[in-house]
């Protein structure tokens, strides 16, 4: 993708859409040239200031195969799937009819995770999740 706009949501709509690069068009003609032939050769390229962008993001995660968080590592299994489910946007009727328990065991579970976690209440709890790496965006 060549563009003007040096935006994340550019970036991310064209990564999703099937784009190998992501060039500027402020880019020099050779690396213009560049950019053609290693998309012609399926290789993927990224303008420096993207690329730069990514390498922060990804830094920020835990490191992959990390174990349990410490902050989640008090929460019980059980515990841990119901925030993940709330996490994924699930309201508590629909954690239980997943989870096959009732309304009221889900509540409890969420009572317990949010004083485990010292959070006030699900949306401090999903936050926690999600910056944690526990639950990742895009995850189903």
């Amino acid at each position: 993708m060549l563009t003007t706009f040096d935006q994340d949501d550019h970036l991310y709509d064209a990564a999703r859409a099937g784009a190998t690069g992501f060039l500027l068009k402020t880019a020099p003609p050779e690396q213009l040239v560049a950019a053609v032939r290693a998309a012609a050769s399926g290789e993927t390229l990224l303008a420096p200031s993207i690329s730069r962008r990514l390498l922060d993001e990804f830094t920020r995660r835990p490191p992959p195969g990390t174990s349990v968080p410490p902050e989640l590592a008090t929460l019980t299994e059980r515990e841990r799937a119901v925030l993940v489910l709330v996490a994924r946007g699930l309201s508590n009727t629909e954690v239980a009819r997943k989870l096959v328990v009732s309304e009221g065991t889900v509540k409890s579970h969420l009572n317990r995770l949010l004083a485990k976690l010292g959070v006030r209440d699900r949306v401090q709890a999903v936050v926690l999740a999600y910056e944690s790496g526990l639950v990742r965006p895009g995850d189903a």
